[in-house]
């Protein structure tokens, strides 16, 4: 089946089957393209407990497709690929995570939403890179934190708050492998553009960015600004989105450590096809399926987030 043939059949199933299609920003440009809503992690959940479909296709990563069926547990929820997982995700196993709160009884426990729903079943909120910060920002000052899993977005964090957080050591694989050597090369043969970067970035990235911010944050960012250039430092499916908002305008991924890569992509996020897409929606599989009592506990530091956002 050729492109248009698939794209024509997804948008036929979709109708026949009462589904809304979810992508994130890190997808490729055909499966944002036909999404019915594409988002960061925080519109996506948002969407996830508000939407009237029967069925939600998440096209994104594995804890993506969790946090929509913990909101909304009587809906199917289906994502193309199960095998769609998290580096950061797997970076904080659900049982050392909880040792790891054990050891610090008296600690309010914040986790990013790129965790799985058994870590999310340890925590008090849940928090994205989009509203990290607001929701630090009313808890005490005097409380005591631990922020997992990412240990880039806790420091920052830490940075623009003033707290001293307990960091759990995880991290993104590509947020991790951005090149400052490279950057700062980019940046000598483009004088003229702003470097926008994600904070899960390294500190030494961060330090040289003239905009921080989460993937709608760096969107917006791109919109609003009077710049025609930019240095995007993030997964690099967000350009897509970037250049159908600025035509007019230019994008230049910051490329990882690796010499043989000239953007950084995550391979999770591009297991992803339309053809797996298409075949998902035909067979309504591979569904999320959460554990009831997990998800029971989940569900109530994701509610919380979307209260205090």
């Amino acid at each position: 089946m050729d492109k248009s043939e698939l794209i024509k059949e997804i948008n036929r199933l979709k109708k026949e089957k009462n589904t809304v299609i979810m992508a994130h920003y890190y997808q490729m440009g055909d499966i944002q393209d036909i999404a019915d809503q594409i988002g960061d992690s925080l519109a996506l959940a948002q969407w996830a407990a508000k939407t009237e479909a029967d069925i939600i296709v998440l096209c994104g990563v594995h804890f993506m497709g969790e946090t929509a069926k913990i909101l909304s547990p009587h809906k199917k929820v289906l994502v193309p690929d199960l095998e769609a997982g998290c580096s950061l995700a797997d970076s904080c196993p659900a049982d050392d995570f909880e040792k790891f709160v054990k050891e610090h009884p008296d600690h309010t426990v914040v986790t990013y939403v790129n965790t799985t729903a058994a870590v999310k079943a340890l925590t008090d909120v849940v928090v994205t890179s989009t509203n990290a910060k607001k929701i630090i920002d009313q808890l005490p000052k005097d409380e005591k934190i631990i922020f997992g899993p990412d240990r880039n977005l806790g420091n920052y964090i830490n940075s623009v708050t003033g707290r001293n957080m307990l960091l759990w050591d995880g991290a993104c694989h590509v947020h991790e492998q951005f090149s400052v050597e490279k950057l700062v090369k980019l940046k000598a043969e483009h004088p003229d553009a702003d470097i926008i970067a994600h904070p899960e970035c390294k500190k030494p990235l961060l330090l040289m960015a003239d905009f921080i911010g989460s993937t709608q944050a760096l969107l917006n960012y791109t919109i609003n600004s009077d710049k025609n250039k930019f240095l995007v430092a993030t997964e690099s499916g967000i350009l897509h989105e970037m250049q159908k908002k600025n035509p007019d305008k230019t994008f230049i991924p910051v490329p990882p450590n690796d010499s043989t890569c000239a953007c950084n992509e995550c391979n999770f996020m591009r297991l992803n096809t339309l053809e797996k897409l298409y075949l998902c929606l035909k067979n309504e599989s591979p569904e999320i399926i959460i554990e009831e009592a997990i998800r029971v506990k989940a569900v109530k530091p994701i509610l919380r987030m979307l209260e205090m956002s």
